[in-house]
C-alpha cells in the first residue's frame, strides 16, 4: 500500500500558474508607450510546474516571502483557480478559509447565509439545521445573525465563516492568513478548534508568516521561492529557514 494512491489527501501532479498584468495608464501613457514599442503587460509566472503530495492527517505549513506562490497554491487546491499545466486533486470534503467574506453572498443575512454557504460546502439541509445553533453559538455575532452581511465588519465575516468551515467536519481545511483578523479571544477558539480538527485526524493546510503559529499546528513545513518549492520537511526546520532569511 504505497503512500501516494492509498492515504494521499491532496495531490499536485505538475500544476502551475501563471499570469498576464496588466498595466493601466492614462491614454496619453498608453500612446506614448504604443509609439515606445514598450509592452503594457507582464507575464508572472507565480507558480512554475510543482510535484506534492499531503497525506490524509497532516498537518502542513506553507511557507515563504510574500509573491512566493504560497497563497496561489492554496487557490489551486481549494479549487478557486485551475492551474494552467497539470492538476490538482483533492479527496474528502474540503473547506477552506482563504479570504474574508468570501462566499458570503452580501444581500443575504448572516443566517441565510449560514445555509448557503454549508450547502455549498456539501451538508445536507437536514445536518445544516441540527448543527445550526452550534454554528451560532461559535461565532457568537448576536443580532447581527439578521443582519445583511454587507454591514459586517472583517471581524465578524471571520468569526462566521469559521464557524461554518468548521462544523462542516471537513476532511481537508485550508487556512489562509486568515487567523490575522479578529480579536484575541476569538483567534484563540479558532486555534483550539483547528488542533482539535488536526486531533481528528483531518488534514491541514496553512498558510501564516506566524513562525510561532505554524510551528504549533503544524508537522510539516514547505519553503516556497519565486513559484518554486525549495524546502519540504520537519516544520522545525522549515521555520528555521525562514528565519535564518530574515
Amino acid at each position: 500500500m504505497t503512500r501516494h494512491h492509498a492515504l494521499s489527501a491532496v495531490e499536485v501532479d505538475g500544476a502551475s500558474k501563471h499570469f498576464r498584468l496588466r498595466h493601466t495608464h492614462s491614454l496619453k501613457e498608453r500612446l506614448v508607450w504604443t509609439v515606445q514599442g514598450r509592452n503594457r503587460t507582464d507575464d508572472f509566472t507565480a507558480l512554475h510546474p510543482l510535484d506534492l503530495t499531503i497525506t490524509q492527517g497532516e498537518s502542513v505549513a506553507l511557507l515563504g516571502r510574500n509573491g512566493s506562490g504560497k497563497s496561489t497554491l492554496l487557490k489551486l487546491m481549494a479549487g478557486v483557480m485551475a492551474p494552467d499545466t497539470g492538476e490538482v486533486r483533492v479527496r474528502g470534503r474540503l473547506a477552506g478559509l482563504l479570504e474574508v467574506g468570501a462566499g458570503f453572498h452580501p444581500d443575504l443575512t448572516g443566517r441565510e447565509n449560514v445555509h448557503l454557504n454549508a450547502s455549498i460546502l456539501g451538508l445536507e439541509r437536514e445536518t445544516i439545521e441540527e448543527r445550526f445553533e452550534d454554528i451560532a453559538a461559535f461565532a457568537d455575532i448576536g443580532p447581527f445573525l439578521d443582519t445583511q452581511v454587507r454591514f459586517y465588519s472583517s471581524g465578524m465575516f471571520l468569526r462566521l465563516a469559521f464557524a461554518v468551515a468548521v462544523h462542516t467536519e471537513p476532511d481537508v481545511f485550508l487556512v489562509d492568513e486568515i487567523l490575522a483578523v479578529g480579536d484575541e479571544a476569538f483567534r484563540a477558539k479558532c486555534l483550539e478548534r483547528i488542533e482539535l480538527l488536526a486531533a481528528q485526524g483531518r488534514t491541514l493546510v496553512v498558510v501564516s508568516h506566524d513562525l510561532p503559529l505554524v510551528e504549533r499546528l503544524c508537522s510539516r513545513g514547505i519553503v516556497l521561492e519565486h513559484g518554486h518549492a525549495v524546502a519540504d520537511g520537519p516544520v522545525s526546520t522549515a521555520v528555521h529557514r525562514m528565519r535564518a532569511a530574515g
